[in-house]
């Protein structure tokens, strides 16, 4: 079982930045896709941006152009590059790993954003 721990959440003001990371207990080498999700209060949790093992990313429409994902397999380690931060973006964001009969969470880390 793979432990996924998320850091880097904090209070941000609006137009400002942070980097989410996710470091895995094992080698993600096998994970084919790694994830970053997202649930704001009273909201479902939805995707923000995936990366595939062959570097190949997907963003919701709401953060494209304003997030990057990213991946180091020799770290084992994931990223989330947050910029020009909007209220809106304020939630607890989950790291996920998914692959062939594995789905692994992480237990998120919270971002606020506010003046």
């Amino acid at each position: 079982q793979v432990q996924l721990v998320e850091s880097g959440g904090g209070l941000v003001q609006p137009g400002g930045s942070l980097r989410l990371s996710c470091a895995a207990s094992e080698s993600i080498f096998s994970i084919n896709v790694m994830g970053w999700y997202r649930q704001a209060p009273g909201k479902e949790r939805e995707l923000v941006a995936a990366i595939a093992n062959g570097g190949s990313a997907a963003y919701a429409d709401a953060v494209k152009a304003r997030f990057t994902i990213s991946r180091d397999n020799a770290k084992n380690t994931v990223y989330l590059q947050m910029n020009s931060l909007k209220p809106e973006d304020t939630a607890v964001y989950y790291c996920n790993g998914r692959g062939t009969l594995m789905n692994y969470w992480g237990k998120g880390t919270l971002v606020t954003v506010s003046s």
